[in-house]
């Protein structure tokens, strides 16, 4: 395969993730965070399950060993980080959604200092700082004072905590390396996801699926849970997990613009340059940190 054709693969996840944050923020008000977070994760491993079934009988005794972790991973990325993104999408726009998840790369450097004791350079923070500024001109409509003020709105603090939750999912991930199949640990995610949320979807108020929330819950099952991570995969081992990490970064990019295309939501003056420092930061941290893991 070309070059051209490898970066196919890193655009189209940015792509399918860019539009989950439109129809996570579309799912407000048809659909309960804990009830498309639960049919979310139970339909993906359904559809998991045959793919990933050869390998559960072939090599059950490193799925056996490895279940631990995959739920852990599963309890992180694919019960936390959604659960917190439907409740961030009730308060807050699609394109902040967006512009704070772009924060994930620095929140993961920043744990593989503790996990990994890694050291970087200043100029890392330096981004990570500039990143963060850049989130708080958004989040403030270009005044970061009103923080101090009125503090921080709590859609934008549940996707804070929803990306936290991603950032450790990556690191573990990273740091628990095994020799299973993506689609196999993505089914023990997924299955784990689906037990835990079992829990909040039976206590919590359902409005059942219905013509209305059906694409919805069927576009974060299958695009964004299984497309869009056996994709990003794909491109790491094709052009390197550097490389893929640039794609990530336009993230915000893809947000905003389907967020304005698909749910009419307005691009304010303030939220340009917000934006550019967050990319711009994340981008200064990331080369140096490659430097320094290299």
């Amino acid at each position: 395969m070309s070059l051209r054709g490898a970066y196919a693969f890193p655009i189209a996840a940015v792509l399918l993730w860019g539009g989950n944050a439109v129809v996570t923020k579309a799912s407000a008000g048809v659909i309960g965070a804990a009830e498309i977070a639960f049919w979310r994760w139970l339909i993906a491993a359904l559809v998991l399950l045959p793919f990933a079934l050869p390998t559960l009988k072939a090599q059950w005794a490193e799925v056996r060993e490895s279940v631990g972790r995959q739920a852990v991973l599963g309890l992180l990325g694919s019960a936390l980080f959604p659960t917190l993104m439907y409740l961030a999408a009730a308060h807050t726009s699609a394109i902040n959604m967006g512009v704070i998840q772009a924060l994930m790369p620095i929140m993961a450097l920043g744990l593989a200092m503790v996990l990994f004791r890694q050291t970087f350079s200043p100029v890392v923070w330096i981004g990570a700082l500039v990143s963060l500024l850049g989130v708080a001109v958004v989040v403030t409509q270009g005044n970061p004072a009103r923080l101090i003020a009125q503090g921080i709105n709590p859609g934008d603090a549940f996707m804070l905590a929803a990306t936290a939750c991603f950032a450790l999912y990556s690191t573990l991930v990273r740091k628990w390396r095994n020799a299973l199949p993506q689609v196999t640990c993505l089914l023990l995610q997924a299955t784990s996801a689906s037990i835990v949320l079992a829990v909040p979807f039976a206590l919590s108020h359902r409005t059942g699926v219905n013509a209305a929330n059906l694409p919805i819950v069927l576009y974060a099952a299958v695009l964004a849970s299984i497309a869009a991570p056996l994709l990003w995969m794909g491109g790491i081992v094709r052009i390197g997990p550097a490389r893929a990490a640039n794609f990530f970064n336009g993230l915000p990019v893809v947000a905003a613009a389907l967020a304005v295309l698909f749910l009419g939501e307005r691009v304010t003056l303030a939220m340009l340059p917000g934006a550019l420092l967050v990319i711009g930061g994340v981008m200064l941290a990331e080369r140096y940190a490659a430097r320094a893991v290299a």
